[in-house]
């Protein structure tokens, strides 16, 4: 019996080294007709991506000022604005004193509010009320995203109550969407 010597390791019989060699060979050759026999595929088809929201989409950055803050502790000037409800919202009872700022109101869902208001009951902020309009043909769709982002267009989050709403009317080019936010009793 003749031996093959292997620097590494001690010598093997011919026989087992003619053994191994065959093995490996026959384990190399069926990997790489594994590779080309395995069936082709067509690449996956991308999914699209769902559209990509700004920051101006989440409703926290329209918090200007802690829910509690003492009317006459805000740092910005303000006006006192007189809110007419009509019938079906009268019986709320809000009692609550709004005033506008005089200075810009935070960007919401990517444009600049019509309205921004901080609303006081007792001299400390008890809701927060923007409204932006929207482009008719792609309200429901901001809408709707936006909601998305929120979880829901009416919840909760902590001791803050949020309420989005959309009005759109045919006749109109523009939706207005408003969100309300109030302070809330601890959960």
């Amino acid at each position: 019996m003749r031996a093959v010597r292997n620097p590494r390791a001690g010598a093997l019989p011919m026989g087992r080294a003619l053994r191994v060699g065959r093995t490996l060979a026959a384990a190399a050759m069926l990997a790489l007709s594994a590779c080309a026999s395995a069936p082709k595929s067509p690449p996956p088809v991308p999914v699209a991506a769902a559209p990509v929201l700004d920051a101006s989409y989440d409703w926290h950055g329209l918090l200007l000022l802690p829910f509690g803050t003492v009317l006459k502790d805000v740092p910005f000037t303000l006006h006192e604005v007189l809110l007419f409800r009509d019938a079906s919202h009268a019986s709320q009872g809000d009692d609550a004193e709004c005033y506008a700022m005089e200075r810009a109101a935070p960007r919401f869902l990517a444009r600049t509010p019509n309205e921004y208001l901080l609303c006081f009951r007792h001299d400390r902020l008890a809701r927060v009320e923007v409204t932006v309009n929207l482009p008719q043909e792609e309200a429901a769709r901001i809408f709707s995203d936006a909601c998305g982002l929120w979880g829901a267009c009416d919840g909760r989050d902590g001791a803050i109550g949020y309420n989005g709403r959309l009005e759109q009317s045919p006749d109109q080019t523009d939706s207005p969407l408003t969100i309300r936010l109030d302070a809330l009793a601890e959960p």
